[in-house]
Formats: structure tokens, sequence, C-alpha cells
């Protein structure tokens, strides 16, 4: 990375617009969008429910097919991209049906979008909604005490942001090990260069304080308990060398105890990345099942 002392926008600009560097990027948008409407017309699906009060508050459960009488399913949160200012949970419903039908209940928040709130606001209200998830998926056939979070690119810092989160200060009901495991696709885990590239900062307004509280990078590791806590983290190969640093970055920064895999996946760019996760007969996909034992 270029020092901050003086950092070369339009280099920036290259390795952080993954519209530019992907074009064929309107096409997995459509897809997804045209995924994901049939995904939830399919169902079951309980859509747009409320984790909080405050604008894009809402979330999508999709449930995992269950006998009376089963054990409850281990929770699949996933929390999408766009750099925190674009997309929606409704782009990716279609996440969740692979998922589900190995036995794994789904959850998709929204979160609102800057500029109308900051990086740190949106990180607030992920922790509501994972508070949410762990009080009452039950009734959902979702067992709280087996939460995976999935993010991909902004969701990849709002991801790790959640298993840094120290819930003993959110809700004294809350176990400090309310997040099984995370995995991070494409995550940005630094700020300070976000903060530098013109055409994301216009809508983001990061300050020097934002990016020192909301950088996992620059946070504490969080503490592996009993085996729950670990961080996997995967960027596409074919991604920019920024994107690469990035997912080096954690593990750097946390540790292999807590980011035991750092994976660059081949043949992957920022947007197929989210196609693999969907797709049973990806690694990635294969992965996140593991992560969450079905």
């Amino acid at each position: 990375m270029k020092t901050s002392a003086s950092p070369d926008t339009a280099w920036l600009e290259r390795e952080y617009n993954n519209r530019a560097r992907v074009p064929e990027h309107a096409v997995h948008f459509e897809r997804w969008a045209r995924d994901s409407a049939q995904a939830r017309a399919r169902g079951p699906a309980l859509l747009d429910v409320s984790y909080g009060h405050g604008a894009g508050e809402t979330l999508d459960i999709f449930r995992a097919p269950r006998k009376s009488g089963t054990p409850p399913a281990p929770v699949l949160v996933f929390i999408h991209g766009g750099w925190w200012r674009s997309l929606d949970k409704s782009d990716h419903s279609f996440i969740a049906p692979p998922f589900a039908q190995q036995g794994a209940c789904v959850v998709v928040p929204n979160y609102a979008l800057c500029p109308a709130v900051t990086i740190p606001d949106i990180t607030l209200q992920m922790v509501r909604a994972l508070a949410w998830v762990y009080r009452h998926i039950g009734a959902h056939g979702g067992d709280p005490d087996r939460i995976t979070v999935v993010g991909h690119s902004a969701g990849g810092h709002l991801a790790a942001m959640m298993l840094a989160c120290d819930w003993s200060m959110v809700g004294d009901d809350l176990p400090l090990a309310l997040v099984k495991n995370a995995l991070g696709m494409s995550g940005l885990y630094d700020l300070e260069p976000v903060m530098q590239t013109p055409s994301v900062q216009v809508s983001l307004q990061l300050t020097a304080q934002q990016v020192a509280m909301a950088s996992p990078a620059r946070l504490p590791a969080p503490r592996v308990r009993d085996g729950r806590g670990e961080f996997t983290a995967v960027v596409g190969a074919e991604e920019s060398g920024e994107f690469l640093r990035h997912n080096r970055l954690i593990q750097q920064a946390w540790g292999e105890p807590v980011v035991p895999v750092c994976e660059a996946l081949k043949g992957l760019n920022h947007f197929s990345i989210v196609d693999a996760l969907a797709n049973p007969k990806q690694r990635l996909h294969k992965t996140v099942r593991a992560l969450l034992g079905v």
C-alpha cells in the first residue's frame, strides 16, 4: 500500500474499484436479483423481520426443513457487501437455499447505508442483529449456540467486527462466544486506505477516529474460547493486490490461532466469489458447511 502521508489516489482507485476491474459485474448483479426473487418465492422464508427500530433494521429468515423432535439447526448469518453504501439483503436471498437444504437456518440482515449513517453505526446495527438472532432464532428452529457469520467485502469487515465484539457490553444474557466462528470473503480489515480512496470516501465520510475504532486489524485479536471464535479469511485470487493484502493482514494482525485459514481462491474475482459461496460444488461452499457442521 502507498504511504498515508502521500496517497496515490489514482492507484487507490484502481485497487479498490471492483466494478471497473470486473466489467461484467452487472451480469452478476442481475443474476443475484433474479435468483434471489426465486428463492424468496419458493420459501419457506420469513421476510422483513424487525431486529431494531432504525432505518434498515430488518432481516430475512430461511428455515431449514426439520422433522419434529430433531435438534435445532446451526445458524448461518450472511452479511452482504456493497461498500457499506449500496446493495440490499434482497439481492442475496439466493445464498440461503443451498445451505437451508443441507440443514442450516439462514439469516440475511439488512443495514442502513452510508452516507446517511457511518460505518460504526452499521457495525452497531449488526451487533443488534446478532443479539436478536441469539435471543429469538430458537423460535424459528435455529440453535443460538451455533451461530456462524459470513460476510462479503464490506460484509467481510462486519463479520470480523462481530467476532471481535465484546458481547458482555451488549447484554447480560449474551455469551462471550456468541459468534461460534466467522468467515470473511474479500473483506476490508484496515479502513485507512479506504478513507484515502476518493470515490468511496465521498459516501463513507470516514474520520481517523472511525478508522481506529472500526478497523478489525487494529483491534485486539478475539479470544478463542473452547474452540470457538476462529476466523477464516478468503479472497478471490483474481482480485486486486490490495484485497489480497487485506486478506493476509487480518491473519498477521490476529495471529494464526485465531485466523488459521487465509487463502486466495483460484479463478475467482470480487463478484464470482459470491456465486461460489452458493454453489454446492465449490470449495468455498463446502468450507462454510464445515463451519456450520452440516
